[in-house]
């Protein structure tokens, strides 16, 4: 004959277990005879008294016919084994409750309540951002947030924990210490799952050797710990496997280590966790910058910011590569391009005009490069005598952007590098500038035939950037003198040679990032070209009438900056640099 099964509920109001009355408990039950069968069916449940908190439940058992030659048959050293393992974990979880619940440290750790973040009050409490925590903090009390990134217990007196706030990570020390730290303490940060949000104070340490598994060469003796958002405990992708860098790849190849890559497609569809990573945190910020920078050499430059509508009637580039829609009973598409009002702008005597904003284009384009909406930085500017004036403000724009990167971006440029490593950009303080002939010549020259009055295609552009690397040591160009069959309809064809246009394609590493030129003012030519250009002038109309009461000479360009940021760190995908990307086949997250 054994014990029944013992449950325990803790009382209403309390999470106290006497575990001292276990045993006498079971003896009880045990001497009433219950739980003689392990054959039953339809329980029937007694509840028994209530002491100090705890319900005894008692659950009986029916016995079917056959019962007692079962019993028999079950009977032996076997069950009576496993009752004794199954009370043992009973008296052993009672006992961690309790002596939890007995802890005078208790207040140091554990999960915030939501009214603790819920804008209840301002303490006036003072967080140190986990990027800047060097050894000016020695032996000072910090008090950081971030995420558990990485959890290790060495035993139940002692464990690490790395927390990591935007790519930065620290180690923190958790160690029994009499009055300050208690083993359920280190119990409690062992048990949180990855990826929660953490805080924790502590006291700074620097230790004598340097910090393997961290970004931050100090420790913090930590003092209290808080989880304020729990995370799932399993991840759809690990962060480890999504930061692992391309040297760790190719090491392992030789090795023959097995190590997990998560797809580009795995990424996106996780975006968020994707984020998180170092070298996703540096791209990203370093984007910031770049749009930042171009934002504030405008404005010095005398340039208004101007923000143009994006619901439009019209292609504003030509083509048929847009996303139509219904437009209050109006067809109407997404813009291509603020080309047309940041144009329109200039006829408003604004005189120089530039944008940051989004561009929509609906090309079926499968490629490294391409995007359906992408970031656009835009300006347009007036001419007094010459296109090259729109030249020389892009010169100084983009090499000043380029140092300011390199200047201020020193830690982005850092994470990135570590994950994809890349050789950084070579240019010039006065940038190349080489006519579209000039570049066929030296294609032709290195055995490439090229259509000297056609378009160069993406492995054209690639080879030249290779020949312009090798002959000027730079690569970062312009190619103008574009031919006039493959520019826009506003373009202005060249005053020597029809066939060719004032304009101008620009480029990093071999591959394009900036088109533009001068742009014809003149409505009787702008509507010859539109409509040789397949555009029904009807959907454009206002944009013509603009410059029928006035126009002065313009010209202006159109810049990718999720293109900029991708050739600048030279990384193989445009869908790194796009937070959200949106490309033929994606419309989530």
């Amino acid at each position: 004959m054994h014990a029944s099964t013992l449950i325990l509920r803790a009382g209403f109001n309390k999470r106290f277990i006497c575990a001292s009355r276990l045993p006498q408990l079971a003896a009880k039950m045990e001497s009433d005879g219950s739980g003689s069968s392990s054959k039953f069916s339809s329980p029937q449940t007694t509840v028994g008294s209530v002491k100090n908190g705890v319900e005894n439940i008692k659950i009986g058992h029916e016995t079917s016919k056959d019962g007692a030659k079962q019993d028999k048959e079950n009977a032996g050293g076997k069950q009576s084994k496993k009752m004794e393992r199954l009370e043992k974990r009973r008296l052993a979880a009672a006992a961690a409750v309790a002596a939890e619940e007995s802890d005078p440290l208790a207040g140091n750790y554990g999960d915030l309540p939501l009214e603790a973040v819920q804008s209840k009050e301002i303490s006036g409490r003072v967080w140190t951002k986990v990027e800047f925590l060097t050894d000016e903090f020695k032996e000072k009390e910090v008090l950081i947030r971030g995420r558990a990134h990485a959890i290790r217990g060495v035993s139940n007196k002692m464990a690490f924990l790395v927390v990591r706030e935007a790519g930065f990570t620290v180690q923190c020390v958790l160690a029994v210490v009499p009055n300050v730290v208690s083993k359920a303490m280190i119990k409690f940060a062992t048990a949180i799952s990855k990826e929660s949000i953490i805080e924790v104070e502590g006291i700074v340490s620097v230790p004598d050797n340097p910090i393997k598994g961290a970004s931050q060469q100090v420790e913090i003796k930590v003092r209290k710990v808080y989880c304020v958002s729990k995370s799932v405990s399993t991840l759809p992708i690990n962060l480890e496997d999504a930061a692992r860098s391309e040297k760790e790849f190719e090491k392992a190849v030789q090795t023959g280590e097995q190590l997990v890559r998560v797809a580009q497609d795995t990424r996106l569809n996780y975006r968020v966790l994707d984020l998180r990573t170092p070298a996703n945190q540096g791209i990203f910020r370093l984007q910031s910058h770049v749009s930042m920078l171009f934002r504030q050499i405008l404005i010095s430059e005398g340039f208004v910011e101007i923000h143009t509508p994006k619901l439009i009637g019209g292609a504003s580039e030509g083509g048929s590569a847009v996303f139509k829609l219904d437009y209050k009973g109006q067809p109407a598409c997404l813009a291509q391009s603020p080309q047309l009002h940041k144009q329109m702008a200039i006829c408003a005597d604004f005189g120089r005009v530039f944008e940051i904003g989004p561009v929509f284009r609906a090309e079926d384009s499968f490629t490294h490069r391409h995007l359906c909406e992408f970031t656009g930085l835009d300006l347009e500017m007036e001419i007094k005598e010459h296109y090259f004036e729109v030249l020389d403000i892009l010169d100084k724009l983009f090499v000043s952007i380029f140092d300011g990167l390199n200047e201020k971006c020193k830690k982005e440029l850092y994470a990135i590098d570590q994950q994809y490593p890349f050789e950084p950009l070579k240019y010039l303080k006065k940038t190349l500038r080489l006519t579209f002939a000039e570049g066929v010549q030296m294609l032709k020259d290195a055995g490439k035939e090229v259509d000297p009055l056609g378009d160069f295609n993406t492995e054209t552009e690639k080879r030249l950037g290779q020949l312009v690397r090798e002959k000027y040591d730079t690569d970062f160009y312009i190619l103008h003198r574009y031919p006039m069959a493959v520019r826009p309809f506003y373009t202005m064809p060249c005053v020597d040679d029809s066939l060719y246009s004032n304009s101008f394609d620009v480029f990093i590493r071999g591959e394009e990032i900036i088109s533009g030129g001068q742009r014809v003012h003149n409505p009787e030519h702008l509507t010859k070209r539109a409509k040789d250009c397949g555009i029904d002038v009807n959907t454009i109309s206002t944009y013509i009438d603009s410059f029928r009461w006035g126009a002065v000479p313009h010209g202006g360009a159109g810049v990718g900056l999720e293109r900029v940021v991708m050739l600048f760190c030279a990384l193989n995908n445009i869908r790194k640099t796009s937070l959200f990307p949106r490309d033929p086949q994606r419309l989530a997250p």
